[in-house]
């Protein structure tokens, strides 16, 4: 990545993989996915939200590849990942689909986390064989499954067809969002993060956010608005737990709620008081802990070789 895409120094600031793929999803697209830690190690796949990239990660990644493999990879128009003309849920199933079939050795299980759309994802891909064989546990962080615009918070006043009517405009801009100035930092801690995140947090979310192209950042907001996997979240039977920040704008904690209402086996729902939508950066350990605690009560340590179907970034 270039330098412009993340920040280049501190906890957020991605580290060198131990190495890089480019995974073919079933229509083609060419996902970038990076790995790293110990290749016997316990899994982890992580798949970021909306306007994100394998960056958003650095922190969770940092911490658990002492002791895990950990697989990051960009959703598709997203970091390096290219654009793709198919834009939607059913895709992003089959790209998730994809990196776990080319990273993960038949039978074997990670623990996969979703945050946002990266959420989303999991839920799309529910009841797709590659999950159901590969995933021993989910987390979902700053997530939900429908009506995403009627709910968002970004505009401060009541719910209502005024709001969501604004609200689609807002999210579904095609402005580009230009450099990060002290505006720009502003506007995306109010819409994204806590009043109280510190400013390595806003400018690791600044620099990733300003990164999406504005064309993949409208063209999957459109997917956003017109979300319903409702019927996903009942095929996710695998224990599953939630985190969500009770100051999150974009995926209030009501989804949260409706989520563990749903769910077959959630295992826990943490609501982070005076936290905002980007939870693995605002409360980076408690994510990293979450995962850490999954890993550990359910994947086994007896695991063959990972698979190698997918080719090597040199």
């Amino acid at each position: 990545m270039s330098r412009l895409m993340h920040v280049a120094a501190g906890p957020y600031a991605p580290p060198v993989p131990a190495r890089e793929l480019t995974v073919t999803s079933a229509d083609g697209a060419r996902i970038h996915v990076e790995v790293h830690g110990p290749e016997k190690a316990p899994a982890v796949v992580l798949a970021h939200g909306w306007c994100c990239s394998t960056a958003f990660w650095a922190a969770q990644v940092r911490a658990l590849a002492a002791d895990h493999r950990v697989i990051a990879y960009d959703q598709r128009g997203h970091g390096r990942s290219p654009a793709n003309p198919a834009c939607g849920t059913e895709p992003l199933a089959d790209d998730l689909e994809a990196v776990l079939a080319a990273t993960l050795a038949p039978g074997e299980r990670a623990v996969i986390a979703g945050h946002s759309m990266g959420g989303m994802t999991v839920m799309a891909a529910a009841s797709r064989p590659g999950v159901r064989e590969h995933a021993a546990a989910v987390l979902l962080c700053s997530t939900g499954s429908s009506r995403l615009v009627e709910s968002a918070r970004v505009l401060p006043f009541g719910e209502g067809r005024l709001r969501t009517w604004l609200t689609r405009r807002v999210l579904g801009s095609r402005a580009p969002l230009g450099p990060v100035t002290p505006l720009a930092r502003r506007i995306l801690k109010y819409g994204t993060m806590g009043p109280g995140s510190a400013p390595d947090m806003v400018e690791a979310c600044a620099r990733i956010v300003h990164a999406c192209p504005s064309r993949v950042r409208h063209a999957w907001s459109e997917v956003l608005d017109a979300l319903d996997l409702d019927h996903g979240v009942r095929e996710l039977r695998m224990p599953v737990e939630i985190v969500v920040g009770t100051a999150d704008r974009l995926t209030p904690p009501v989804h949260a709620r409706s989520l563990a209402a749903a769910l077959p086996n959630c295992v826990g729902l943490t609501e982070l008081p005076g936290l905002g939508h980007m939870t693995p950066v605002e409360a980076h350990d408690l994510v990293t802990g979450k995962i850490r605690a999954l890993a550990a009560a359910h994947i086994s340590t007896d695991r063959t070789e990972p698979a190698v179907h997918a080719e090597e970034i040199a």
